[in-house]
């Protein structure tokens, strides 16, 4: 199952700039559930400040003409706006269902930007797989968890549906879903989208049972998924239980595992805290160390955090110059991060 990893790079208070290794886009507003609704190619980004909400429309390009006479002008291909899109006329309203009306008119008033009015239209289409996938991530992002595990649910249950009316309309339909505090995953209309969504639902309920039966599911689906091992291990540590069980679940997740993205940066983050806690020292600072071996692309902070927990290694092993080194380096680099320091300044070391 293949996944699209970006970098997030944060220009001012909420604009980012997402990168992936082929193309670039901006978003605006706040972290959590985005939304982009548009097609492949040249694309134009609508932004709606505040609402975490943004839509890619497609622009129609003109290589041909200029290919075809460099000296001759022609009128630029017409561009149709998303809105026009879905807006069908009178006639064709006939002949479709409420349900795909409702969903038509809910993706129309978030091209808009009026995120109530598109819940109103998008429960009459809740009885369709997209319908309830839009009104699912919407729910989401606004912590109504009941109601958007139900849209989940349904679409989970029509997932062989899913993206059929986005495709009709000439749309993708792609979701910003935070897994951790440092990883953020993509997802389409697709099963694994939908049931990763209701795995952040269940915990965010703190349904712990219901989380954990939904990625053995996903897991059955896809065994290797980095992103799917990254949300079981986060649950394992939000879960109430047997601590050091679910220790030694993280452990058996994260092993052989290499340092070749952010998302596999944060699991040997994950790994390391794991084996700190069960009192494997040298283990735990294996990981940090592979951890750190690759910086380009990651996280500040995720990076400022695993240094941080080596610097806690280094302490309890006894290496107090490394520990003292690592100290320095995290202050030069964060003065205000955690109570790095205040251990600096009050730190001596003894020859």
């Amino acid at each position: 199952m293949s996944l699209r990893f970006w970098r997030r790079i944060k220009i001012a208070p909420g604009l980012t700039l997402n990168l992936s290794k082929t193309s670039g886009s901006l978003s605006f507003g706040p972290r959590g559930a985005k939304y982009t609704i548009g097609s492949r190619g040249q694309r134009a980004t609508l932004g709606l400040p505040g609402s975490g909400l943004f839509y890619t429309t497609t622009l129609n390009s003109n290589r041909r003409s200029r290919s075809r006479n460099k000296n001759s002008s022609r009128d630029a291909a017409p561009t149709v706006d998303i809105r026009d899109k879905l807006n069908p006329g009178f006639f064709k309203r006939l002949f479709i269902s409420e349900g795909e009306e409702g969903l038509v008119d809910g993706c129309r008033e978030l091209a808009l930007g009026n995120e109530k009015k598109a819940l109103q239209h998008l429960k009459k289409a809740s009885h369709l797989a997209d319908g309830a996938y839009l009104a699912g991530f919407l729910y989401l992002k606004n912590r109504q968890y009941k109601r958007s595990a139900e849209c989940l649910i349904l679409a989970s249950e029509k997932y062989k549906r899913l993206g059929h009316y986005f495709s009709k309309y000439g749309m993708t339909a792609t979701m910003s879903l935070p897994i951790t505090e440092e990883v953020t995953a993509h997802v389409t209309p697709t099963l694994r989208g939908v049931l990763l969504a209701l795995v952040e639902v269940y915990q965010a309920q703190k349904h712990w049972s219901s989380a954990h039966d939904t990625l053995q599911r996903l897991r059955r689906l896809a065994a290797d998924d980095i992103v799917i091992k990254l949300s079981l291990v986060d649950l394992l540590y939000d879960a109430q239980g047997d601590e050091h069980d679910s220790l030694r679940k993280i452990v058996r997740l994260s092993q052989n595992i290499e340092n070749e993205t952010a998302v596999h940066t944060t699991l040997l983050y994950y790994r390391a805290k794991a084996l700190h806690d069960l009192g494997l020292l040298d283990a735990a600072r294996d990981a940090l160390t592979l951890a750190l071996r690759r910086k380009k692309e990651r996280p500040q902070e995720l990076l400022h955090a695993i240094r941080y927990q080596r610097i806690k290694v280094y302490q309890e092993l006894g290496q107090k110059r490394r520990a003292r080194s690592e100290l320095e380096k995290l202050y030069a680099e964060s003065p205000d991060y955690a109570d790095v320091e205040q251990q600096l300044f009050a730190t001596e070391i003894q020859p």
